[in-house]
């Protein structure tokens, strides 16, 4: 953390005046400048592979440090100057290997809970096969209904048109099986926007809702209060 002073050139030319700032030179090679805001998303930086170089200066007198970083990488030599007038913390740690991101709640997680709860969508529901192989792509899950109809279930988390459009494709197709037609559909997302909801509904398509941690057993809709 420093008050410091920052000037980009290059493809273009920015500054950012003295001000107490965030930055961090990572192991990789890359340098980022960050504030007290503006989220993840740093006020500049410099992608790997780069050089940095530090050298002492003197403004009006009074030393101070300056860091160079030249991006080898870009064709266009840019640079990224940061003058640093108070060094305010200074630290350095290794992290170590990272194990990388897991996401919880993507679209296979959602399959693998409806595939095991496929009456949560409709009553009487039961599941036949996970990621049903046809011409154009596998459907998510293949059930039948009470009635023993063939239903497919396109799986999303947020429910937009292209996800609509895609259960449309597989519908078709499925029809002309006369083994397994007549074949109709549900849309289910954790979140379904309007313009699909409309969109599905005029095509013949149920949609559901999705409650994520209902279905891993987290909620109790029985102890909401509202």
């Amino acid at each position: 953390m420093a008050r410091c002073q920052i000037d980009y050139a290059g493809r273009l030319t920015a500054h950012l005046p003295m001000a107490t700032r965030v930055l961090m030179i990572k192991s990789d090679g890359s340098v980022l400048v960050h504030s007290d805001g503006g989220s993840y998303k740093p006020l500049n930086w410099m992608s790997p592979p780069c050089r940095l170089r530090e050298s002492v200066v003197s403004d009006d007198g009074v030393p101070g440090v300056v860091w160079t970083v030249t991006s080898q990488a870009s064709s266009s030599g840019d640079t990224l100057r940061i003058m640093i007038e108070e060094v305010l913390h200074d630290s350095s740690h290794e992290l170590g290997v990272d194990p990388g991101l897991q996401k919880d709640g993507v679209e296979k997680h959602l399959q693998e809970l409806l595939a095991e709860h496929p009456a949560t969508l409709a009553a009487g529901l039961a599941l036949v096969r996970r990621e049903f192989p046809t011409a154009i792509g596998p459907v998510d899950l293949m059930c039948r209904d009470a009635a023993g109809l063939a239903v497919a279930v396109e799986i999303k988390r947020r429910g937009e048109i292209d996800g609509v459009e895609q259960l449309t494709r597989y519908l078709e197709l499925l029809n002309r099986d006369p083994l397994l037609s007549p074949v109709r559909g549900i849309f289910a997302a954790q979140e379904i926007k309007p313009q699909a909801r409309v969109l599905a509904t005029d095509r013949g398509i149920t949609c559901a809702v999705v409650d994520y941690d209902a279905l891993r057993g987290l909620d109790d809709p029985s102890h909401r209060l509202f």
